[in-house]
């Protein structure tokens, strides 16, 4: 072996060692850069709410306390709006999805002569939108759904940024799939629901995620139309609401450490209260996610290659 071939061979194995240290530290590195305001905002709704004014809390709460819990648990419209929420989630992810998907198919499908043209009026709209004065009074006076239940899923019920992940992961998919089916004597209906819709569980995983995600964090259309309505406000615009009459609270008491430790009460605080907040409205997608996650990865990766 010649020095030139020896001195390569050790360079390349020396890279071999070196690359995936590197790597593993810099990811390493972005793991706990990633974590540490979620487990430092756990740690803060876990503390005592006096304390925590002092700051200084990192990635373990300093004096325990399950207050902020319980002043948010323990008012019953909590479970209404929490109802509220999880209803109108689940309603809408299965009408996007489906209306969504069935739209999807026919527009990918290259017989049908109106496609271009519809594709190309739906995508318009994603670009030139009115405004939020002109959807108010369309939804409020001339659908006349405010103060409805129907307010959250009527207007959800399609995507257009939606269909076009949708159109082109099924404009992506064989064509002899479609032609197999059509010999064997099967119209469009029967086509998708028994060839197509199987075969987008992918997409229509990371879609659905989409939505729920969407829909559960969404507050600013109860506040349009429902804020008046204590039956029907959803769970984020009740902790929202919650959240600025405990910093109403705080400020009226001045919100120093010395005066909130002499009311009998004063175990919470804002900051204590939004942390609280945020892991009460992040549990319930964290426990859909693991679920959806295998079909959400492979979608996100068939996605990029296919569009």
């Amino acid at each position: 072996m010649t020095n030139a071939a020896y001195r390569d061979r050790k360079f390349h194995r020396r890279h071999d060692v070196v690359f995936p240290i590197v790597n593993t530290i810099i990811l390493v590195l972005l793991m706990f850069a990633t974590l540490y305001p979620v487990v430092n905002t756990i740690a803060y709704s876990f503390n005592d709410g006096t304390d925590a004014l002092k700051g200084g809390i990192s990635l373990w709460p300093r004096v325990w306390s399950l207050k902020s819990y319980t002043s948010i648990l323990q008012d019953p419209a909590v479970y209404q709006a929490a109802w509220i929420s999880a209803s109108k989630t689940v309603i809408i992810t299965v009408l996007n999805l489906f209306w969504t998907s069935m739209l999807a198919y026919a527009l990918a499908r290259r017989e049908y002569v109106l496609r271009t043209f519809i594709t190309t009026v739906m995508v318009l709209t994603m670009y030139i939108n009115a405004g939020l004065i002109p959807n108010y009074l369309l939804i409020s006076k001339t659908l006349n759904l405010k103060n409805s239940y129907w307010v959250y899923i009527i207007p959800t019920m399609f995507s257009c940024f939606n269909m076009i992940v949708l159109r082109t992961y099924i404009a992506g998919l064989p064509e002899a799939l479609v032609e197999s089916a059509r010999i064997d004597g099967a119209g469009d209906i029967r086509t998708f629901w028994q060839i197509i819709f199987p075969l987008c569980k992918p997409v229509l995983a990371t879609v659905a995620l989409f939505v729920a995600v969407g829909s559960w964090n969404s507050w600013f259309d109860t506040h349009l139309y429902c804020g008046s309505k204590q039956n029907l406000i959803s769970l984020q615009y009740l902790l929202k609401m919650k959240l600025a009459t405990t910093q109403a609270s705080a400020n009226a008491a001045n919100a120093s450490v010395d005066a909130l430790a002499n009311q009998s009460v004063a175990k919470t605080t804002p900051v204590t209260i939004r942390c609280a907040i945020t892991v009460i409205s992040t549990v319930p997608i964290l426990v859909v996610y693991p679920f959806l996650q295998r079909y959400f990865v492979t979608g996100m990766v068939l996605g990029s290659v296919k569009g």
